[in-house]
């Protein structure tokens, strides 16, 4: 039987019928299994259970925009195990291409033990060692579908080990050759690379390729050897010829952009912060979704803060439930909360 994502019908910019055959963003990256604590506020070792919860930042991406109604697609690479299979299907489920998606039989699917704080923000704990995310080779991958994108989304986990980095690469290279567009969260997890200096250079060894960026404030911080992420002139200096779109999140505050032509402010919407896991995915799944219907959003400084308010909703309603993409929102939400915000 054909499967339902391919038959699933969308409209084009232009309300022409299309398929999701050749899905409009492909997220390229890790898909894991996030263990969270059934109560917050406690460490690892003081957690009485945890929840299973399928993870890992560009798989939320993907599901975040099919869940807004776009069309997307995810490549990456899983364990030929239970864990694996599950999440496979959780793609398949949520409308999201998995033709792209591996399974590796010599490795497991990653899992990361999440604390939640108090305050719903996190710490994290991987088991990559290796995991089958890390394994992925330049020759598995499906490049005519990265090619027939209009957007690539990428992250910088994939650029710490090989195999994967130089498939990372080569997925990249393959997209921006063929004239898509290339938006890079770098989600930096220190943890997961040798050093700090590592993890700098590392998601700035790419940085130069991608025509949107999406960096929390922490982000610059680090990125910048802890100058200002407030200050324009710092985060200036991470605006490079390429860049098209660089978005400072900054949570419950919204969101600044900075372009060649405009830069600016757009508020977020105060919410209580169950878990905040996702939300800066979810913002990214609103903004690509927006772009993906319409790249001229990017000359357009009005229609731009619309699109960047829908993705701040898209944020502030993620982190009023718990887990990622049990949290995503549907278009519908997004409307929904939008009308009860004065503009």
């Amino acid at each position: 039987a054909p499967e339902t994502f391919c038959t699933k019908a969308i409209s084009n910019s232009d309300g022409t019928p299309g398929t999701s055959d050749s899905p409009h963003v492909v997220c390229f990256g890790e898909l894991l299994i996030d263990f969270v604590p059934t109560v917050s506020g406690v460490s690892l070792a003081d957690a009485p259970a945890f929840k299973k919860a399928p993870g890992g930042a560009p798989a939320n991406v993907a599901v975040g925009i099919a869940r807004l109604g776009g069309s997307a697609a995810f490549i990456g690479k899983v364990g030929d195990d239970e864990f694996g299979y599950m999440l496979s299907d959780m793609l398949k489920e949520n409308n999201v291409n998995n033709q792209g998606l591996l399974f590796d039989t010599h490795a497991r699917t990653a899992l990361a033990f999440v604390t939640l704080r108090s305050d719903g923000e996190r710490e994290f704990m991987f088991y990559r060692n290796p995991s089958a995310d890390m394994l992925l080779e330049e020759k598995e991958l499906d490049l005519d579908l990265i090619r027939k994108a209009k957007i690539f989304h990428h992250g910088s986990i994939s650029l710490i080990t090989e195999p994967c980095k130089t498939a990372h690469i080569a997925a990249s290279k393959a997209a921006k050759d063929a004239g898509v567009l290339i938006s890079y969260d770098p989600n930096l997890r220190l943890p997961l690379w040798t050093s700090a200096d590592d993890a700098r250079d590392g998601i700035l060894s790419i940085w130069d390729t991608a025509d949107l960026i999406k960096v929390s404030a922490e982000e610059i911080s680090f990125l910048t050897n802890g100058e200002d992420p407030y200050d324009d002139s710092v985060v200036k200096k991470l605006i490079h010829p390429n860049t098209k779109l660089l978005l400072v999140t900054e949570g419950p505050d919204g969101c600044r952009y900075y372009s060649k032509e405009f830069s600016g402010k757009v508020g977020g919407l105060k919410v209580t912060a169950v878990d905040t896991t996702g939300a800066g995915d979810a913002f990214v799944a609103g903004i690509l979704s927006q772009l993906a219907a319409d790249f001229s959003l990017l000359q357009d400084e009005a229609r731009l803060r619309e699109a960047l308010k829908f993705a701040n909703i898209c944020g502030a309603l993620t982190v009023t439930e718990r887990g990622a993409i049990p949290a995503l929102p549907t278009r519908q939400q997004v409307a929904d909360a939008l009308t009860n915000v004065v503009a």
